[in-house]
């Protein structure tokens, strides 16, 4: 079963739960004002189940050379991978025909009427073991629907299985990069908000994100800068 990275960096609401600081309303809330805009500019979107359609992103990207030090508070997080991919301090590229392919998973990605789309992949063999890092998000004409990160690795009769929820949609992130770098690590960067009272279109973070394998564990560290404003 995946799980998924809990980040540190948590604010308390007034109910006791504990949410990401920079997190906003959520996926659900997007797709009820984007199911809502669509209708009215006059045009519902066809009903798709989450996993039945994937749109194709970006082709695989080859593996980085290993981290360099960034500056910066960084934030931890971790994530139990079981069957996650091979043995940590590796990474080679791979074949994309051999790589996991998205398409074929089924992700923990609830989008109501909307198709999923694959908006970054990146692909190499990781400790021995093909994987395949993707950011997906719900697909519409309006709006910008956050990003989940899944690391998928082979599964039974071709199917690939989510090892580990690196991003979870309710981070309201948007990724812009993903790679894999020499070291088996994974290193992504993404536009974030500081507060619910950020706009959508605006983005005021940038955060890089890192996972390395600890003790069995994906483990996250992640550095937020303000977005330079022209």
């Amino acid at each position: 079963m995946e799980e998924a990275v809990e980040v540190a960096n948590q604010v308390t609401t007034d109910d006791g739960k504990r949410t990401p600081a920079h997190a906003r309303s959520g996926l659900r809330h997007w797709a009820l004002v984007a199911a809502g805009c669509a209708a009215v500019v006059g045009g519902a979107l066809a009903a798709t189940s989450a996993t039945g359609s994937v749109i194709a992103g970006r082709p695989d990207l080859a593996p980085e050379p290993g981290p360099a030090a960034s500056g910066g508070a960084s934030t931890p997080g971790t994530a139990t991978a079981p069957g996650a991919a091979g043995t940590p301090g590796t990474a080679k590229p791979t074949q994309a025909s051999a790589a996991p392919d998205p398409a074929k998973a089924e992700l923990p990605l609830d989008c109501g009427p909307f198709p999923v789309a694959v908006s970054l992949r990146t692909s190499a063999s990781i400790g021995g073991v093909a994987a395949t890092v993707a950011a997906v998000h719900c697909q519409a004409d309006l709006g910008t629907p956050p990003d989940a990160v899944y690391l998928l690795v082979p599964g039974t009769a071709g199917k690939p299985k989510v090892a580990a929820v690196l991003v979870k949609d309710t981070e309201n992130l948007t990724v812009t990069e993903l790679a894999v770098r020499s070291d088996g690590s994974i290193h992504g960067r993404a536009k974030g908000y500081s507060s619910d009272d950020v706009p959508r279109f605006a983005p005021d973070l940038t955060l890089e994100l890192n996972w390395a394998q600890k003790g069995g564990q994906w483990v996250r560290t992640e550095t937020n800068t303000p977005t330079a404003r022209a």
